[in-house]
């Protein structure tokens, strides 16, 4: 068997095998007790958001809408990762506030806590650290930590509110405090699989419980499983065909919360649709040309992993952010 094979296979049993999901959780806390679905899955149900202090979660929630955390006082965090839609947006990629395109596509905040590391890169450790470096960054707010809080000191009702939350003005700490804890409290629990990993046989129709069976035995579930089916692992893209943008060849994998609600897909943007991202994953990943039945399939059951936010679905934006057209490799069409 090739050593990438038996790599990807080893990760797999290595979750299987029952190493603690809460490792990864970056804090967040699991559910104590889970019915025998979610036992004998790869899979685990999401927790509700973790307990903190609702000041400093509706502090963080008014700076993750503030555009003067960018330096123009164009944007905000919320322009590129709508809470209000799939925590992210409809485009292929955001811009630059000089209008050039990012590199990547924009990855959605909801769950992002889960995830082990951060970025497609996963070049962060840390909420913290990942919000620090989008505001110094010239391609997104153009900032700096000492530019956002002489302006947040000059507002008095900004002033108070982090008095309010933190015992003191606002300071380098409390900043990056605030708007990470808001963004742990952006879980998404309650979806359909969730259900039924909770014991809900009615929750998943035949098709999706098949499209789930084909998830596990093609290998899907090698990459994406765990709390956040996905997030919790690097893995090289384009391992038996080309996918997407070449560079960089290794990412970290994302995770399959709210699929559906979050085309376009890979980390280039280049896949319209969810069943066209599937099918290219099939053939680059596993060498597998997949019939359109499989693909439909699959597509049914990571329609099941939207969950809930507020108390409704996590939806897909209407908008469409400006594009970038990008060379892409199709799968072959199924026999």
């Amino acid at each position: 068997m090739p050593r990438r094979r038996w790599t990807r296979l080893s990760l797999l049993l290595i979750v299987m095998a029952g190493v603690p999901v809460g490792a990864l959780l970056g804090g967040v806390r699991t559910a104590k007790a889970v019915d025998a679905n979610a036992q004998n899955e790869p899979i685990s149900p999401l927790p509700q958001p973790p307990a903190a202090d609702p000041r400093k979660v509706a502090l963080g929630e008014r700076l993750f809408a503030d555009p003067r955390l960018s330096h123009d006082g164009s944007r905000s965090c919320a322009s590129c990762h709508d809470p209000h839609t799939n925590g992210a947006d409809a485009g292929r990629t955001d811009l630059a506030p000089d209008g050039t395109p990012l590199a990547f596509n924009t990855s959605t905040v909801f769950n992002s806590a889960l995830s082990f590391r951060l970025g497609w890169e996963g070049r962060f450790r840390s909420l913290e650290d990942q919000a620090e470096f989008s505001l110094n960054a010239t391609t997104l707010m153009a900032t700096s930590v000492d530019e956002v809080l002489g302006r947040l000191r000059a507002d008095p009702d900004t002033a108070h509110q982090f008095a309010e939350a933190y015992g003191h003005g606002p300071d380098r700490s409390s900043l990056l405090d605030a708007i990470a804890t808001y963004e742990r409290s952006l879980i998404t629990p309650g979806s359909r699989f969730d259900r039924w990993l909770m014991g809900d046989e009615t929750a998943l129709s035949p098709q999706e419980m098949n499209g789930y069976h084909l998830f596990k035995s093609l290998g899907c579930i090698s990459c994406h499983q765990g709390v956040n089916v996905g997030g919790n692992l690097y893995e090289r893209h384009g391992i038996f065909h080309p996918l997407a943008s070449p560079k960089p060849e290794i990412l970290r994998v994302p995770s399959l919360r709210n699929i559906a609600t979050t085309p376009p897909y890979f980390h280039d943007g280049s896949a319209p649709t969810l069943g066209d991202a599937v099918r290219q994953m099939g053939f680059a990943q596993l060498n597998q040309v997949l019939s359109n039945d499989q693909v439909q399939d699959i597509v049914a059951f990571l329609g099941t992993l939207t969950g809930n936010y507020r108390g409704r679905p996590v939806t897909a934006p209407t908008v469409t952010s400006p594009t970038v057209t990008t060379p892409t490799v199709t799968a072959p069409a199924p026999p």
